[in-house]
């Protein structure tokens, strides 16, 4: 299970059950103020009161529009991240996946460059007199590094895409 980190103030808005029930009942949804009341059957004082200590501490966004008479409440990524840890995994998962991508397009990138310098060797034919120095010797170690790197990719890729829909809420 991953480790959740919280500072004092974090603690103290999560130590009352009545905020955790609010966490719970936002979780995936974005509510109004009596939306919630309905949801929690709190009085809406009660309720306006522990929603400013949430929103204090990071746990849910008030969302206000101007023009618009109702305020929505919804989890912010903090909030989600305390009810559902395995999403920050995924996020991280999917960053490695996109940094396998780019090392392996500069590594296919490197791999072109030096074809050039061979294909002008034969057009020069180069082999009729010409100092074995100025010969160069393709490496495909830049090859092999673009295919190692773009098979992570799609493993990864595989991966990340199943455990996004497996972790994903169901819409209601």
């Amino acid at each position: 299970m991953p480790k959740v980190s919280l500072d004092i103030e974090s603690f103290k808005a999560l130590a009352s059950e009545t905020r955790l029930e609010i966490l719970r009942v936002l979780d995936g949804k974005k509510m109004n103020l009596s939306e919630i009341t309905k949801a929690t059957k709190l009085h809406k004082m009660t309720l306006h009161e522990h929603l400013t200590k949430l929103t204090s501490t990071g746990f849910i966004k008030k969302i206000e529009r101007e023009g618009h008479k109702w305020v929505y409440y919804k989890l912010s990524w903090k909030g989600q991240s305390l009810l559902h840890p395995e999403n920050t995994r995924i996020v991280v998962m999917f960053s490695m996946t996109f940094f396998t991508l780019i090392f392996g397009i500069f590594a296919f990138v490197s791999y072109i460059r030096q074809q050039p310098v061979s294909y002008a060797r034969e057009l020069l034919n180069m082999d009729s007199g010409a100092p074995e120095s100025l010969m160069m010797v393709e490496d495909p170690f830049f090859l092999y590094l673009t295919i190692a790197f773009m098979v992570i990719f799609s493993v990864l890729f595989t991966v990340s895409i199943w455990r996004y829909k497996k972790n994903k809420p169901q819409k209601l």
